[in-house]
């Protein structure tokens, strides 16, 4: 997804998981709960490829690796679209809302170019 990604973007790929899960008859085990622990174990997969890198750049990984960890982001992608929709969430409305959050806690005057947290600008 891009910058220029829009609601019906996410609407595309819940369907379409949706459509999956329904095929399945997974969605008796999509609890949020049990969705939220898969997620965290995907996000735990897409580090491994990194953990042992010098810088962790791009550049550090072979092709292989670079599809394992572009799979890992899918399915991270994935599980949070299924939470979102369980959880009855717009994703691009949090991610807006939290946009607005992240701005006062850490302005742009402020923090530019230092990636402390906002508690050490208090």
């Amino acid at each position: 997804m891009t910058a220029t990604a829009s609601t019906g973007d996410l609407i595309e790929l819940r369907d379409m998981i949706r459509i999956f899960v329904t095929e399945r008859d997974w969605d008796q085990f999509h609890t949020p709960k049990n969705i939220a622990c898969a997620l965290s174990v995907e996000a735990a997969e897409l580090l491994e490829p990194f953990q042992w890198l010098q810088h962790g750049d791009a550049n550090e990984l072979g092709a292989e690796q670079l599809e394992h960890v572009r799979h890992e982001m899918a399915d991270v992608l994935v599980y949070l679209i299924r939470l979102a929709d369980k959880l009855d969430v717009n994703l691009m409305s949090a991610v807006a809302d939290k946009m607005v959050l992240n701005r006062a806690k850490y302005p742009a005057e402020l923090v530019r170019g230092d990636a402390k947290k906002y508690t050490d600008y208090l």
